[in-house]
């Protein structure tokens, strides 16, 4: 297990109650009062710490290495019925961004999100979660086809950025984002939209267009990430807490912005803290999301997510 700057102390508690444990077990010696006062202060102080979590923070516990990606969530919920599709069908098939029909109890989804590796190697493999336009024309592909069968369409987000590499500009990035934001609009099947870890700029919102947005407690979803905006503020990535706090960014501040549409609660500690836990509770968000728009009709839902994004950044004087 990994643990981040300001979980220390949580480890420091943790290594005393394994040490505890081990005592006892190893000796003849009661050691069960001691094991229970020390987890009981664990509780409290994991409490403590991520009710009080900063901007930053819940930035960090959205990159937390043994987090669950886009695959992780798809094969917990669907189990062997995911079928993965690759390619665009016009330059190559794009590893950062995956996608396939998958089944949630008997309703059939088509599923797409952006992937990142688990290591060295998978991260290369990846790019790091960074998808290249063929990701994104995949990605509408595979939505064309589902609206085709009239299959409800669930995207997975969790990208530091679409890839901002000159090949990726030569083979017209901003164009296939731009596409993207608009088919997805008028998709004539309901879209569901979960934010599973960070969501950063035009490449989150590449597939970022839905009916529910949902965002998990500890993600965040931004225009750019708090060290690039440090970087351009103030010249250096120092600033990076203050330029969280400014950003805006925690599921909380979307929620209140009507940018989001539901808040989905994590586990104590993260969704790396309890991963059972987190797929059933995005497996049941989006089973309730989906019976709240499956009655309407395409002409219904293309208007009531047309009217849903038209509102959003409406000011009254």
């Amino acid at each position: 297990m990994e643990y981040l700057d300001f979980e220390q102390p949580i480890k420091e508690l943790e290594d005393q109650y394994s040490k505890a444990c081990n005592i006892g077990e190893e000796s003849e010696v009661d050691v069960t009062a001691t094991c229970k006062q020390i987890e009981k202060k664990l509780i409290e102080k994991k409490k403590e710490i991520y009710k009080n979590l900063t901007p930053w923070q819940r930035v960090q516990l959205s990159r937390h290495p043994n987090r669950p990606y886009t695959l992780d969530y798809i094969n917990a919920i669907c189990g062997d019925t995911f079928l993965e599709l690759h390619g665009d069908r016009n330059v190559k098939d794009d590893k950062a961004m995956i996608g396939g029909l998958g089944k949630i109890d008997d309703q059939s989804f088509m599923f797409v999100g952006q992937q990142k590796g688990y290591n060295t190697k998978t991260r290369q493999y990846r790019n790091f979660g960074m998808a290249n336009p063929e990701g994104y024309r995949k990605a509408l592909r595979l939505m064309k086809s589902a609206e085709k069968f009239g299959v409800p369409v669930v995207c997975f987000v969790d990208t530091p950025g679409a890839y901002p590499g000159l090949e990726a500009e030569e083979r017209g990035q901003g164009e296939a984002i731009a596409r993207n934001i608009l088919e997805m609009t008028r998709l004539k099947v309901p879209i569901f939209v979960v934010i599973i870890g960070e969501g950063a700029s035009g490449g989150a919102l590449g597939i970022g267009v839905g009916d529910k947005v949902m965002m998990l407690e500890n993600t965040w979803y931004s225009v750019i990430s708090p060290e690039s905006c440090s970087s351009i503020l103030w010249r250096s990535w120092e600033y990076k807490e203050r330029a969280a706090e400014a950003l805006k960014l925690t599921a909380t501040d979307m929620k209140k912005q009507k940018l989001i549409d539901e808040i989905v609660k994590e586990p104590l500690g993260g969704a790396h803290a309890n991963k059972e836990a987190i797929f059933n509770t995005v497996k049941s968000s989006i089973s309730k999301a989906y019976s709240e728009f499956k009655n309407l009709s395409p002409a219904e839902l293309v208007e009531k997510r047309m009217d849903k994004y038209l509102d959003m950044g409406v000011f009254k004087g």
